[in-house]
C-alpha cells in the first residue's frame, strides 16, 4: 500500500481539493514562519512559503511525498490579506470593483528521505464587474467572507460579482492548483488513474 500523502496544511478548502484526486492523504499543521522579506515579490514569496510548509513537516514524515501550499492575492500592486471584519471587506470588494485581483498559489512536493522537491507558483486572475455600494454590503451580509483574501468565496456567491477569470485551473482560487498538483504527483510515480 503506498504511503499516503501529507498535505501541510489544515484548511478545509485545501483537504476538499486534495480529496477530489481520490489519493488517500493525511493533513498535519506545518508551524512556519509567514512573515515577508523585504522587496520579496508575491510569487517568491508563495513558493518560498509552500516550500518551507512542506519541509516544516519533513522530520516527521521522512517517507512520504508532502504538498506545501501558500497564497496571497494582489491586488493594485498590493498583497491584500483576509479582512477579518465586515469594514474591510466592504473596503476591499470597493478596491476591486471594476479591478482586477491577481492570486498566487505557490505549490510544492517534497520527499524528504530522497530530497526530491517541486515549487512553482501558479497564477489567477479574477477580473470584477463594477459593483454598487449595495451589492458590496449585500454580499458581504450574505458571505461573511472574513476569513477569505480578497473578501469573496469563489465556490459560493462570490461568483456573482465577477466579469471573467482568468487562469488555467479554477482550483487555484481557492488555494490548491490541482492541475499542477497533479502534474507533480504524476512526475513523482503517483497516478490518480491508476
Amino acid at each position: 500500500m503506498m504511503t499516503p500523502l501529507v498535505l501541510a496544511s489544515t484548511s478545509p478548502f485545501r483537504q476538499a481539493l486534495l480529496a477530489k484526486l481520490g489519493l488517500p492523504f493525511i493533513t498535519a499543521a506545518p508551524n512556519s514562519d509567514e512573515t515577508p522579506y523585504l522587496n520579496e515579490s508575491a510569487p517568491e514569496l508563495v513558493q518560498r512559503l509552500a516550500l518551507a510548509k512542506a519541509q516544516a513537516l519533513a522530520e516527521h514524515y521522512p517517507d512520504s511525498w508532502i504538498i506545501g501550499s501558500d497564497q496571497v492575492c494582489v491586488l493594485n500592486g498590493e498583497i491584500a490579506g483576509k479582512p477579518y471584519t465586515v469594514e474591510q471587506a466592504c473596503l476591499q470588494l470597493a478596491a476591486a470593483s471594476g479591478n482586477a485581483i491577481t492570486f498566487y498559489t505557490g505549490l510544492a512536493l517534497i520527499q524528504p528521505q530522497s530530497g526530491k522537491q517541486t515549487v512553482i507558483c501558479e497564477p489567477f486572475t479574477v477580473h470584477f464587474r463594477t459593483l454598487s455600494r449595495a451589492e458590496i454590503h449585500a454580499y458581504v451580509e450574505k458571505e461573511m467572507p472574513l476569513q477569505c483574501a480578497g473578501s469573496f468565496k469563489s465556490e459560493g456567491l462570490g461568483i456573482c460579482l465577477f466579469e471573467r477569470l482568468e487562469g488555467r485551473d479554477p482550483n487555484t482560487l481557492v488555494g490548491l492548483p490541482l492541475i499542477a498538483l497533479n502534474e507533480m504527483l504524476r512526475s513523482a510515480g503517483i497516478n490518480a488513474l491508476s
